[in-house]
């Protein structure tokens, strides 16, 4: 089917213009001018025309960091792929970018193999995978260089969570010069977890048990410390370094300081660390903060880490708003640490409104309208080995396209929420702007406020290189 997209403003990385998008079959094949002969032909020979008049026309948002299905503290995070997919469509996102898991003891193939069978046949949008890394041994780096070759670009690993994740600076350098060899990219949770788990343990000892402990044990200073560890490291091993999550001033300093000597760093931020903060939320009456927890952890509204980040977004220290969702319910899930902040399980939801939240920025005067694209769809498929496939519209690019509507106005609840969660960590948030229609490679997903997509329709990707690598 041939479909033309008409009559609204067409917004790239680069600027926003009257522009008319004409799709045949999954792919975009044309970008018109307005009333041209072109664009005049066009609507004559479409099978289907959309009108998008007073709309916002953007490529599908890709969200680099998400955690459908993750097994965390005894339980798993509450959205599987078929929901979690839905949820990021409806909220203007038509890529995701997941992480399979290899935990110590296990083969990073076997692995691997399990999250391929979690998502196949079951995603609404496209998706593909990066891989933790959480046992760095001679086997596990040989398989990075297999991964390369399948499309798995990029490699995460963790400061953080000692007897689980924690790779020391000895699998960290490994592991980086492993990357440098075969072209991977190395992603960092990067907080000092032997320091955070003892200052949790001394709370603990005191009585400190609840929810906004974790935020106060997480010390901005641990997450600066390993981020300017996992820099040092990275400029040693020669690899390209990618900080996922970063949510401190002192953390984002040590990126820009980098950056302004030429490292080949780049920084992602999240929407709750812009939006969020210690004291009102994490620290809500009661166990209400349990919501909340994630890591790294909201920061203090007293101090400047939300303006920031906003500057970080800004001058491009940030270089990608994506999520890390991993949603838990409150009940069975995150109160499982009702009397110990340690055992709840870390993960806010989100996916389903990255897209608005930072498009806020716009309205708030915080970043400009192809900088809101850049951050949530372009420079994540640049990131990680999908662009131009994703995150642009132009021709040959896949027809992930979604109408926005500056105008409408709502409010963010648990009761219009579509991801897996009985609560919403935005619970009343005035927004302005909305999504309209979602198309994922050409075919009509959300419209009229239904959803038309089916179980399966999302593809399974393989990623290319970043383009980032030097």
């Amino acid at each position: 089917m041939t479909t033309l997209i008409k009559g609204g403003t067409v917004v790239s990385a680069t600027g926003a213009d009257p522009a008319e998008v004409l799709i045949d079959g999954e792919q975009i094949v044309a970008v018109l001018q307005p009333g041209s002969t072109l664009a005049d032909s066009a609507e004559t020979g479409a099978e289907r025309v959309i009108d998008a008049t007073g709309k916002y026309v953007i490529p599908g948002g890709v969200d680099c960091h998400t955690h459908m299905e993750l097994p965390f503290g005894g339980t798993f995070a509450s959205d599987d792929f078929e929901n979690g997919t839905k949820a990021a469509a409806w909220g203007g996102t038509t890529t995701i970018v997941d992480f399979a898991v290899q935990s110590f003891g296990q083969q990073v193939q076997e692995s691997l193999d399990t999250w391929f069978a979690k998502a196949e046949g079951n995603c609404a949008i496209d998706y593909g995978f990066h891989m933790i890394v959480g046992d760095v041994n001679e086997a596990s780096l040989k398989a990075m260089d297999v991964l390369v070759n399948e499309g798995i670009t990029s490699f995460k690993l963790f400061m953080a969570y000692p007897g689980v994740f924690l790779s020391d600076d000895r699998q960290i350098l490994l592991a980086m010069q492993q990357a440098a060899s075969n072209g991977g990219m190395i992603m960092m949770h990067a907080e000092n977890g032997i320091a955070i788990d003892l200052l949790a343990e001394q709370a603990v000892e005191r009585g400190e048990t609840a929810p906004i402990n974790h935020g106060y044990v997480r010390r901005a200073e641990l997450e600066s410390e390993a981020t300017h560890r996992a820099i040092q490291l990275a400029k040693v091993g020669a690899s390209p370094l990618y900080i996922v999550h970063l949510s401190a001033s002192e953390a984002l300093e040590q990126v820009a300081i980098a950056r302004g000597k030429g490292a080949n760093v780049f920084a992602e931020t999240c929407p709750q660390y812009l939006y969020l903060n210690l004291e009102d939320h994490l620290g809500a009456p009661g166990f209400a903060g349990a919501g909340y927890v994630c890591s790294t952890p909201l920061r203090s509204k007293h101090e400047h880490h939300h303006e920031d980040l906003w500057t970080g977004l800004r001058t491009n220290d940030l270089s990608v708003v994506a999520t890390d969702h991993c949603p838990f319910c409150m009940k069975d899930q995150k109160d499982l640490g009702v009397d110990d902040f340690r055992a709840i399980p870390n993960g806010i939801g989100g996916v389903e409104h990255r897209m608005d939240l930072i498009y806020q920025g716009v309205v708030q005067g915080e970043i400009s309208l192809p900088r809101w694209v850049e951050l949530c769809a372009t420079t994540p498929a640049r990131m990680f080995g999908l662009y131009p496939q994703k995150g642009t519209i132009q021709p040959g690019a896949d027809a992930d396209i979604v109408l926005y509507d500056p105008e409408a106005t709502w409010s963010i609840s648990v009761d219009n929420h579509h991801m897996n969660m009985d609560y919403s960590a935005y619970e009343g948030f005035e927004v302005q702007g909305r999504v309209d229609t979602v198309l994922s490679r050409g075919k009509v997903i959300i419209e009229n406020q239904s959803y038309l997509g089916a179980k399966g329709d999302g593809r399974y990707l393989r990623r290319g290189l970043s383009q980032y690598l030097l």
